[in-house]
């Protein structure tokens, strides 16, 4: 399959919001799967025909570890078939996401498991020897400077350690695991794109005080790229942060003696989440508190020059929109394409745009039973709302939990189903991805409607 993800070419993309996360039982937190939670499981074929209509040619999509490996060793592909074989007719390159944010049950211990590089490698090369040739387009994992937040400094998800020596025990683990994810892919499939997808990050001091804080935050926003692409030698700035945080010298060593195999690079880029705001010191080791703030386009420039210059490949931006009303989701797709589109025409190399999420998804509060699971504050009434939610005898509703960033919204009916309404950025996005090429057009319209 040639790779639409070619020089001097802004691929557009959609994104399917697929965070999948299935912990033991012992886990104080309930499953959280979006393909589930927002109605895709049922609807896949009207989404991916969708996604179509308004015409991307790229859609990230995910794997979901969790179902598709119910076992060592043990692989169950009927979903993904049905719908990896549906979006190849439709034309759409898949860019998979192999894990996003949740390990099979059956690894004990998730991310910091002893045996998880072996088991998602074994994972990475099972997919991509079935699906050579139909998706070439892989991601290891989802966003390591995310998942190690969640996952070893905070304790929100499995394995719930917390501190920065559990955010280096699970990072070490995840860069290990993207490594080797790499290697058994390309191996059974030498012409696999390995696309490499990290999110972001931008801190500013709030106060003199804080530039110290700040300062190791926006350094470690880096570290595991710079750990997946071999750059963490014993001159790195942060090697002895993290030998003092419980890394093994000769560990490290290895890592930066065996990079990984990356061919693209992927930004995830929101412009009201991204930048942060650092307030005041937490409670817990090394924890501050972050209070987001937005530099709409700048921030996105910033980054992806960022992650383009230090890293010195081809980049793409994997995920980005805003969460709002109908005007400023369109704003912000006319803001950030015309933004992109301007640093390819200055001759940064960037392939592609994704807008992610194609729909509306559901808050990962919504599995922890409403209380807020973010790095960054949010809105007291927005909370209180999540909470009753889930205090109220019955049904939890999702609508206190929808986050609106979609081209299409989703609204909850009464009896809890949730119809697709697409906004007037679906139509934007039709026209500036060449589908609708008359703005005022009835293709533009019919585009939407068919979303």
């Amino acid at each position: 399959m040639t790779s639409p993800l070619r020089p001097g070419h802004l691929t557009w993309g959609l994104g399917i919001e697929d965070t999948c996360v299935h912990p033991p039982a012992r886990y104080g937190m309930s499953a959280l799967d979006e393909h589930a939670l927002t109605g895709h499981d049922r609807r896949w074929r009207d989404d991916l025909r969708a996604a179509r209509d308004l015409g991307a040619t790229m859609l990230r999509y995910g794997a979901s570890w969790p179902l598709a490996n119910p076992a060592p060793g043990t692989f169950d592909w009927a979903a993904l078939d049905e719908r990896l074989e549906l979006a190849a007719e439709l034309g759409l390159t898949v860019v998979a996401d192999l894990v996003h944010y949740g390990t099979p049950p059956w690894l004990d211990g998730s991310f910091a498991d002893p045996g998880y590089p072996d088991a998602v490698a074994a994972f990475g090369g099972a997919f991509a020897a079935r699906y050579r040739g139909l998706v070439d387009h892989v991601t290891p994992l989802n966003e390591p400077l995310t998942t190690a937040s969640f996952s070893g400094l905070r304790g929100v998800w499995p394995p719930a350690l917390v501190g920065w020596r559990g955010w280096v025990e699970v990072t070490l683990n995840l860069v290990e695991g993207i490594v080797r994810t790499a290697e058994a892919v390309t191996a059974v499939n030498p012409a696999a794109v390995v696309v490499h997808v990290e999110a972001a990050s931008h801190y500013t001091p709030g106060s003199p005080e804080l530039r110290a804080t700040s300062d190791l935050l926006a350094r470690v926003g880096f570290l595991p790229t710079d750990l997946v692409t071999g750059r963490v030698t014993p001159e790195h700035e942060l090697h002895g942060w993290l030998v003092d945080h419980g890394a093994d010298p000769a560990r490290l060593a290895r890592i930066a003696a065996a990079p990984a195999r990356v061919d693209l690079v992927g930004v995830n880029y929101y412009p009201d989440l991204t930048p942060r705001l650092v307030t005041a010191h937490g409670v817990g080791d090394g924890e501050a508190a972050q209070v987001t703030h937005n530099l709409w386009t700048a921030g996105l420039e910033g980054a992806v020059r960022a992650f383009a210059d230090r890293y010195a490949r081809p980049v793409l931006v994997t995920e980005t929109s805003i969460e709002g009303d109908d005007e400023l989701r369109a704003d912000w797709l006319r803001s950030s394409a015309a933004a992109i589109r301007g640093l390819l025409a200055a001759g940064v190399d960037v392939r592609g745009y994704t807008w992610w999420p194609f729909f509306d998804f559901v808050d990962w509060s919504y599995a922890s039973g409403g209380v807020n699971v973010e790095e960054f504050a949010i809105p007291d009434d927005v909370l209180a709302a999540r909470l009753a939610a889930h205090a109220t005898p019955g049904r939890v509703a999702t609508t206190p939990f929808l986050r609106r960033m979609g081209l299409v919204a989703l609204d909850e009916l009464p009896d809890g189903s949730l119809t697709l309404r697409p906004t007037p950025a679906a139509a934007e996005f039709a026209v500036l991805s060449g589908a609708a090429p008359d703005p005022s057009g009835e293709e533009v319209r019919d585009a939407a409607e068919r979303a």
